[in-house]
């Protein structure tokens, strides 16, 4: 019975937290990297970090800005390690220009959502979003709250 390996959670790299707090999140995409060598072997010892990062359409290509991918320390020394440097995203034409008409929009943005490995290959989970303001920021905090309140009053029921 060799089946395909089941889905863990071991293949999440980044996840970037904050865009669910700061962002309304319509509609997700996964676009693949455009990396190089010592930027996969950092991305296999887990040294991303996308919370800073966002994307930019440019010359009809899609860029990311503004993540970390820091080098490991046995990097090759002749090797230009620049953990912050634009990277492209793998996208099909189709893809992108979708991705221009919502971005163009009032209010929308194109933001990274989660790093991770679909089987030999990093993809990065984008998503058009739209700001929240301070009081729908206020409401999420307060809906959190009540779960986690719920949660535990139910706990105590069923004891």
């Amino acid at each position: 019975m060799a089946g395909k390996k089941p889905k863990t959670h071991d293949n999440v790299i980044a996840v970037n937290r904050r865009a669910g707090f700061e962002y309304f999140v319509e509609e997700r995409m996964e676009a693949g990297l455009s990396l190089q060598g010592w930027e996969v072997k950092s991305l296999r010892a887990g040294k991303a970090n996308i919370s800073e990062a966002y994307v930019k359409v440019k010359d009809n290509e899609v860029i990311i800005l503004g993540s970390i991918i820091n080098p490991l320390k046995t990097a090759c020394a002749f090797v230009v390690s620049d953990p912050t440097r634009t990277r492209t995203l793998l996208l099909k034409r189709k893809e992108i220009s979708r991705l221009i008409g919502k971005s163009q929009r009032q209010g929308y943005t194109i933001i990274p959502l989660k790093m991770y490995w679909k089987g030999a290959w990093a993809k990065l989970e984008i998503g058009v979003a739209k700001g929240k303001q301070e009081h729908d920021k206020r409401d999420a905090i307060h809906e959190r709250d009540w779960q986690r309140d719920k949660a535990r009053i139910m706990k105590k029921t069923y004891r």
